[in-house]
């Protein structure tokens, strides 16, 4: 009986080491995975065309994802002074991260956000891109106080649908605190890219089902306009 008991013990001694050894290698690897400086020669590439030609002052700045980075910004919004920062593959701390290049030196007027979308794919809790978000808000209106900022929420998509109840979870934390501050605004993308079926409308995607087509931008530009255009904002 002893020895039975003995053996049980060294068991579960030694399981508990391999789920700590586990916990510890899934740790580090989440670190190196979600490090920000990956991006630095996007980051770049942004501060070389600003050397040529660098943006007025007081525009609006699209920031974010690959949503962002394929939005032809000139030719939906041909009227207004706007920047694209987006960088394919960027999440929620990215724009944290490097604010100081890509936010501060251009003192934008409006910031059109969307970012959340590779957290969540990447297996981020919506917990942790709420904490993301909240500071990249601080941080801008620690510099920028009068920058207004537009949250698009994380889109539903066929290639994302898995994860679709977690998408929606970190959505209405971001929308809740939107509610807290004037500055802030919250676009729902998700009720008019989800069809009658309740799955996402596939005419507004490309073959990939998660990046937008043309119509898809369409959407979405009419979205942000409605909102810039906001007399309460």
């Amino acid at each position: 009986m002893k020895t039975s008991t003995t053996r049980f013990s060294f068991t579960l001694a030694a399981l508990v080491l391999l789920l700590l050894a586990a916990a510890f290698h899934l740790q580090a690897t989440e670190k190196k995975e979600f490090d920000p400086a990956r991006w630095e020669k996007d980051i770049q590439a942004f501060e070389k065309q600003d050397q040529k030609a660098f943006p007025p002052k007081g525009s609006i700045l699209f920031l974010g994802s690959s949503s962002i980075r394929k939005w032809d910004l000139n030719k939906y919004f041909p009227d207004l002074k706007t920047i694209n920062r987006g960088f394919g593959g960027s999440q929620m701390e990215d724009p944290v991260y490097y604010a100081d290049r890509i936010v501060f030196p251009y003192n934008p007027k409006i910031i059109v956000l969307y970012e959340g979308d590779n957290d969540i794919n990447n297996g981020k809790t919506p917990e942790t891109i709420f904490t993301d978000y909240k500071d990249f808000v601080k941080i801008v209106h620690d510099k920028l106080p009068k920058t207004r900022i537009l949250y698009i929420c994380i889109k539903p998509s066929m290639s994302r649908w898995p994860v679709i109840d977690k998408l929606r979870q970190t959505n209405e934390l971001i929308r809740k605190f939107t509610q807290k501050d004037k500055r802030l605004q919250y676009l729902d993308v998700d009720a008019p890219m989800t069809g009658n079926d309740g799955k996402p409308r596939p005419e507004l995607f490309e073959k990939d089902n998660l990046h937008l087509n043309h119509e898809g931008y369409v959407l979405w530009s009419a979205i942000v306009r409605r909102h810039l255009n906001n007399p309460d904002f």
